[in-house]
Order: structure tokens, then sequence, then C-alpha cells
């Protein structure tokens, strides 16, 4: 049985499957940083089902509204008392839009509020030091979406421990490329993703 699994959030409402290839890409930090043992392939799990709690970081994304059934913020909200760590990233990078407005509707209804995350939390030195905060994303700086560079995550936490992180900065299309393709960029942009998976594994 490997260390890790990437798991991707499977929901009823939405376009879940929006980035296909961030897992493969993650994947690739994991085996290319860390001693982990990871699964070469990654996994899709129902948000709704009790297979859910097998996985200790899964990533959620989409660009259409969201809209959790009763069984999907149930269980999500065992999984988060349970230890898990869910990621969700806007794929619209933009804070009108109907992911994120409605994202957070669920996240607040289900978990709690969502508070920004500050900057020297310690998953920011998970495994790769990030001393700003959150890497920013080539879709902010180029101005896509609503033109803002997000200097902070948000989250909520239980205790010290973060459970659910929410990201605007569109990590999403940022990672959504054959792992292949990292020789051509100066430095890896999935290190960060790195930190998130450590950060659940460990913390």
């Amino acid at each position: 049985m490997p260390d890790f699994v990437f798991a991707t959030a499977q929901y009823d409402s939405g376009d879940w499957d929006s980035a296909p290839l961030v897992a493969a890409n993650v994947i690739d930090g994991l085996a290319r940083y860390t001693t982990l043992d990871v699964a070469a392939t990654g996994v899709v799990v129902p948000l709704g089902s009790k297979d859910l709690f097998k996985y200790p970081f899964v990533w959620l994304t989409g660009h259409l509204p969201v809209r959790f059934t009763d069984v999907e913020r149930r269980t999500l909200r065992e999984y988060c008392a349970r230890g898990g760590l869910l990621f969700v990233d806007d794929h619209n990078h933009d804070v009108d839009g109907e992911f994120h407005r409605t994202a957070w509707e669920e996240i607040a209804r289900t978990v709690g509020p969502l508070k920004d995350l500050p900057n020297d939390d310690p998953l920011y030195r998970a495994f790769f030091r990030f001393e700003d905060g959150p890497p920013t994303t080539s879709h902010e700086l180029n101005g896509w979406g609503d033109n803002l560079v997000h200097k902070h995550l948000q989250c909520v936490k239980q205790g010290d421990r973060v459970v659910v992180l929410y990201s605007s900065k569109d990590y999403s299309s940022e990672w959504n490329y054959h792992p292949d393709n990292k020789r051509f960029l100066s430095v890896d942009n999935t290190k960060f993703g790195v930190n998130l998976v450590v950060y659940a594994l460990t913390r």
C-alpha cells in the first residue's frame, strides 16, 4: 500500500473534472522531491462516499456553481473531523464568479466560515519554504479572471490544523499540464502542491 494516493473529489454539481492533469503533475512532484511511496496514478472519490476517509488530502476544483448534497455535507464534515484536508481551488480565479460564491457558501454551511490563512503558517514551510505565502500563478500575473493577485489563501481550521484550504489563484490551470513539460520551466510550479500533501500527511 503506497504512502499517498492523490484523490480528486467528485461532487454531484458542477464540473469536478475540469483539470484532469493536476493529479499526474503533483504526483510527479512528490516522486521528484520526496521519499514518499506515491501511487503512480490518482483516484476519483465521490464526496459523499465513506471512501473519502481513506485519503488524508483531497483536491476539489471546478468552474460552475457548487451545491453539495446533504450526504456530501455530512461526509465532508466527518472527513474534516477525522483529520482530512480538503483543498478547494477556483478554476475561474474570479471572486465574483459562481464557483467562488457558491463554494464559499457550501464550505461555511458544512464546516465553518473561511478566513485568511497567515502567510507565515506552518503550511508554507511543510517541505519547501514559501516566505511570502502562496506562490502567484501566471494567470494572476497576466491579469486573467478578476485581475487580482491574491495575497492569501483562505482556510477553516479546527484547533491549529487546517481542514479546508481555499484558493482563488487557479492552481487548477497552473498545474493542468503533462509532467513532461516541466523541463521547459525554470521553476517547477507544482512545488507548492508538494507542500500541501506533506502538510496533510504530517500535521
